[in-house]
């Protein structure tokens, strides 16, 4: 009976196996910063703590969701940078590619406000131990919620959505980039699961109304469903700021456990993956064996099109 299942036809095109990664274990540091009004502040006070992260063995460092501005609608287009034009039209992505080359860290840039033209998006920049950029995922699900008496915030008011998943090749593995609302669309974990990732990193500044309820929840669901690493990194909270950001951020491993995480205050967290524990999961729990491609099927659009 299992065999008319078809799992292998549970996604179209057909997952692609994990691939070996250049290494099974290593240490990442998740930054959780502080953020003001000052940019160049912003910008001197992430080098440093990557620094830091970098001191004690990380060798893979993720920075949160808008780091280098206060998060707002009036804030993005004035704190926003050309990223392909880079140096002066870029000072944050020029840190970061100064930094990660001097360190031979793979860094996971958070994300900052990018201008393209007449448009801003909300963007995340990969750089590789050589400096150079490697992937630079924009936002896909814009952050528009109202919850009346509680909060209401609408991205799509300044930010123009990204188009395109993001999934990269780096020195401590493959790596699936999503940002904050991102986080609450499984299906984008899932193509990133079918596409061989290892990991998921997602930037992102949850509130003090979703956070409480969601930013845990999301992280084990995500994990848990897709049976590999997921690391989230928020900025410090600020009572004080227009956005209050709830903190907390995690790492989280594939059976869904929380490994390391922080509460709200500024902090930097250095936590160890293990990559074979990947496989001792599937082995365990083989979802990728029992899933109803003969009920339904989860289609990757991009890769379908690229055949």
């Amino acid at each position: 009976m299992a065999s008319s299942f078809k799992p292998e036809q549970a996604r179209v095109p057909s997952a692609l196996p994990l691939p070996a990664p250049p290494l099974t274990k290593f240490n990442i540091g998740l930054c959780q910063l502080s953020v003001t009004a000052d940019k160049k502040r912003n910008i001197s006070h992430a080098k440093k703590a990557i620094e830091e992260a970098a001191s004690k063995g990380a060798k893979l460092v993720l920075l949160p969701e808008i780091w280098n501005s206060p998060y707002s609608n009036d804030s993005f287009p004035v704190y926003a940078e050309d990223i392909d034009a880079g140096g002066e039209a870029s000072p944050s992505t020029a840190m970061l590619s100064e930094v990660s080359k001097r360190l031979k860290i793979t860094i996971i840039g958070g994300s900052v406000p990018e201008r393209v033209g007449d448009r801003l998006y909300n963007t995340c920049c990969v750089f590789g131990a050589d400096g150079e950029l490697k992937a630079k995922h924009r936002k896909i699900h814009l952050f528009d919620i109202d919850i009346p008496g509680k909060i209401t915030f609408m991205e799509s008011k300044t930010l123009t959505a990204g188009e395109t998943p993001t999934i990269v090749d780096t020195d401590v593995g493959r790596i699936g980039i999503g940002i904050c609302y991102d986080i609450r669309f499984q299906e984008l974990a899932m193509i990133y699961a079918a596409r061989g990732a290892h990991l998921l990193c997602y930037p992102g500044a949850f509130n003090m109304t979703t956070g409480p309820l969601h930013w845990e929840l999301l992280q084990r669901a995500r994990a848990t469903d897709n049976q590999l690493y997921v690391a989230t990194c928020s900025p410090a909270r600020d009572s004080g700021a227009g956005y209050t950001a709830w903190g907390h951020s995690t790492l989280v491993g594939p059976f869904g456990e929380i490994l390391a995480t922080t509460e709200h205050e500024e902090d930097i967290i250095i936590a160890e993956i293990d990559y074979s524990i990947l496989d001792q999961r599937r082995t365990s729990l083989p979802l990728n064996k029992q899933r109803r491609g003969d009920l339904y099927q989860l289609v990757d659009v991009q890769r379908l099109d690229s055949k």
